[in-house]
């Protein structure tokens, strides 16, 4: 292996300044409410609101506010993430099984998170497209009340409209004008008017990643997420335009945003690195896309593919795209990743907005051992067990004598006094 190009800095940085901060706007929700929230909203998002909650007539005004060609793609979007959360739904059964143990019964039960709150980011654009990944979803999971929260967006004085029409698509059951770290702290420990959830999803900026750490085992969370990430893993049959400008695509999300390529042959990567430099003047975020490519760009050459396949996995990237010849048999040997692109003409824009995977990922190498939001993220698996006289008996010895060795003896009378009775 040969690295090309290195990243300059650490994309993601957690401090002793960020922690203290969050900690101190957790605590004035929870001490303050309401208050605190629209406290926040005029100090971060340059808003005075009465009341943080969207009524139903905000949101209905919403819809004449976007352009039936949004509204359409909205729509579209909404059907095909449905489509396959549906279909993921249908593969999480109950089940229900008679033991090898004459008289035990074991079982589990795919039950539904009661309440959920999904946070939707706001950064220069309105992000619809992440109301649609986290309310559909855990609509489809079954969970009975969605909140939506999303700070307001500027020039609107509440959140955008397209977003706005987007919960309401997607069948948020309530919506809330608060973002950052305060919306993390009203949905973890509620406000006068937000009652709190079992369970936040949603991507969002540094803050709002520790808020949820801080939260972390008060109220759960979907992932502690960091900057975005794509490696492209390439050979000589890839486009160049394709493979420069799916990078550069990944680098105008954010300066910290980490582009990466992967690829086999030299010449490619020459090729491929000559149209970014092409493309990126014409790109109208070119600020953006070329601080994320000049500090965070990263190109390997790999010897042959095994290897490249080998770096692919250790990188563990969010979105991984495979543009080589035998793409199948490539993607059947990687497997740490976010979410899979496969072929030469599957950008992971695809995947952000309309193929209906989820766009809400694992980043910082934690694909090694994690995944996205998906409607498992919002339905427990509760175990259970059915036992009769018979089973008590035949159970009885071997637990007794695990009571016994581990000095629970309550455990182990528990059940002598059934047997012996």
């Amino acid at each position: 292996m040969k690295t090309i190009k290195s990243a300059e800095k650490k994309t993601y940085k957690r401090d002793r300044e960020l922690t203290e901060s969050v900690m101190n706007i957790i605590d004035n929700v929870r001490e303050n409410g309401d208050s605190a929230l629209i406290e926040y909203a005029r100090k971060f998002d340059n808003v005075d609101v009465d009341s943080i909650r969207v009524s139903e007539e905000e949101v209905r005004s919403a819809y004449d506010k976007v352009d039936s060609e949004t509204l359409e793609a909205i729509r579209f979007a909404e059907s095909q993430i449905r489509f396959f959360a549906e279909k993921q739904r249908e593969c999480l059964k109950d089940l229900t099984v008679q033991s090898k143990v004459p008289g035990l019964e074991l079982g589990h039960r795919m039950i539904p998170i009661e309440r959920v709150g999904c946070y939707v980011p706001a950064g220069r654009h309105p992000l619809p497209s992440s109301a649609l990944m986290g309310i559909v979803t855990a609509k489809v999971a079954g969970v009975k009340e969605v909140i939506a929260c999303s700070p307001a967006f500027s020039g609107f004085g509440t959140i955008h409209p397209a977003v706005l029409v987007a919960m309401d698509i997607a069948g948020a059951d309530e919506i809330y004008c608060t973002g950052g770290a305060q919306a993390v702290a009203a949905m973890a420990y509620g406000t006068e008017s937000i009652k709190k959830v079992h369970l936040i999803a949603g991507p969002g900026n540094k803050f709002v990643t520790e808020a949820k750490r801080q939260v972390l085992g008060d109220v759960g969370i979907d992932s502690l997420a960091g900057p975005s990430e794509v490696l492209v893993l390439a050979d000589k049959t890839a486009n160049p335009t394709f493979v420069a400008i799916d990078l550069l695509a990944q680098a105008e999300h954010d300066p910290n945003a980490k582009p990466m390529l992967v690829c086999t042959d030299r010449e490619t990567i020459d090729k491929s690195l000559a149209e970014l430099e092409r493309l990126l003047p014409t790109l109208e975020t070119k600020d953006v896309a070329g601080k994320s490519w000049q500090d965070n760009g990263q190109v390997y050459l790999a010897d042959d593919m095994d290897e490249a396949i080998a770096i692919t996995n250790e990188l563990a990237p969010e979105h991984l795209e495979v543009q080589a010849d035998s793409e199948r048999e490539i993607a059947a040997r990687l497997h740490n990743y976010g979410s899979l692109f496969v072929g030469h003409y599957a950008p992971v824009a695809f995947g952000d907005f309309v193929s209906g995977t989820n766009h809400t990922l694992p980043t910082m190498e934690t694909a090694k051992y994690s995944n996205g939001v998906w409607v498992g993220t919002f339905i427990k698996t509760g175990f259970h067990q059915f036992v009769s006289e018979e089973g008590c008996i035949n159970l009885s010895k071997h637990c007794m004598r695990f009571a016994e060795v581990e000095g629970l003896y309550g455990h182990r009378d528990s059940v002598r006094l059934r047997v012996e009775k």
